[in-house]
């Protein structure tokens, strides 16, 4: 990052009339663990509200090898064909801090996407911690939108919680999945799938069509089991052939169905209002722990209490209150 960097209001003035590459510097501001960087990138999130909103958010997750990256590429070049849409594709990865996520390594094969002029594709970089990975993914979203991309797909890279937090801040969440290796539901956690708008069967090509409607019909079947869904909303399974772009406009068709049906019920606005509030409590909650484990003087503290707590002289509980005690007696 350059000493000379733009004000606020260059950045916002920049991100606003769609220059890519202050888009690009004011989200690596987000990602930087530089105060004064973090000081300015707020600045300029907040003067990006404004413009912030407009947007379809996909999240998108899927079992290794669903063809992930294949699926975004088709899916991705289907959205853009349309007159009024433009793409933006974000990753949220917090569990390997060397391959970065599929994503970057991805978007040498997404030669269509990443050069369309109509596209944006950036990797999150990870730090190997999901509650900062998915809030600079949050702010990179704002940032997005106010630059004009109406359509914002979040690919979940990491497993585990990864998912619920691409959960928590998009609007449609889409399960990719495989027929035919062995049992269907295998490997997937009932949560992830209870938090699916759609599951879409990739690979439905190269004779294994069959194998495909099999798994539509035992999705379905398993989707009956949970319960309604707070929207109304009766998610959609579907399949398709990324590799020979086959079912990818119905999937899109399922994508404004659910728009449609949920913005009709007022359930987008409301779903959206308790997202930022759910993203106000995790802020307040990464500030608070920042601001402990950083305190000096707890931190001469900490291992004196630790080792009571591991020879068992003292309890975890104890040694808790007592620490956030010094913490609050310091404040």
């Amino acid at each position: 990052m350059s000493r000379n960097l733009p004000t606020a209001k260059e950045f916002i003035e920049g991100i606003t009339s769609g220059d890519r590459i202050l888009l690009s510097r004011a989200i690596t501001l987000i990602e930087s663990t530089k105060q004064k960087h973090q000081d300015l990138a707020q600045e300029i999130i907040e003067g990006c509200l404004p413009y912030a909103g407009n947007s379809i958010r996909i999240g998108i997750t899927g079992v290794p090898g669903v063809g992930k990256s294949t699926f975004i590429e088709a899916f991705g070049n289907h959205v853009i064909k349309k007159e009024d849409r433009t793409l933006a594709v974000l990753a949220v990865d917090p569990s390997s801090s060397k391959t970065r996520g599929s994503i970057l390594g991805d978007k040498t094969r997404m030669e269509t996407l990443s050069n369309h002029p109509k596209a944006y594709i950036r990797p999150t970089p990870t730090s190997g911690s999901l509650g900062g990975v998915a809030r600079s993914t949050r702010e990179t979203i704002t940032l997005c939108e106010a630059a004009g991309f109406n359509t914002i797909l979040i690919e979940t890279v990491g497993v585990g919680q990864s998912e619920t937090a691409v959960h928590s801040m998009v609007d449609f969440f889409l399960l990719l999945m495989l027929a035919g290796a062995g049992d269907e539901l295998q490997g997937i956690k009932r949560g992830i799938m209870e938090m699916a708008d759609s599951i879409v069967i990739n690979k439905a090509d190269s004779g294994n069509e069959g194998a495909a409607k099999r798994a539509l019909t035992e999705y379905k079947n398993a989707l009956h089991l949970f319960p309604p869904t707070e929207s109304g909303w009766i998610p959609k399974v579907a399949t398709c052939s990324a590799f020979h772009n086959k079912g990818i406009d119905e999937v899109w068709g399922i994508i404004e169905e659910y728009m449609r049906h949920t913005k009709a019920k007022g359930y987008f606005e409301q779903n959206r209002k308790e997202q930022a509030s759910y993203w106000l409590d995790e802020s307040i909650n990464q500030e608070l722990h920042r601001a402990f484990y950083g305190d000096p003087t707890l931190k001469n503290k900490m291992g004196n209490f630790r080792r009571k707590v591991q020879d068992g002289t003292v309890s975890s509980y104890k040694a808790a209150r007592n620490l956030m005690q010094i913490f609050l007696d310091n404040k």
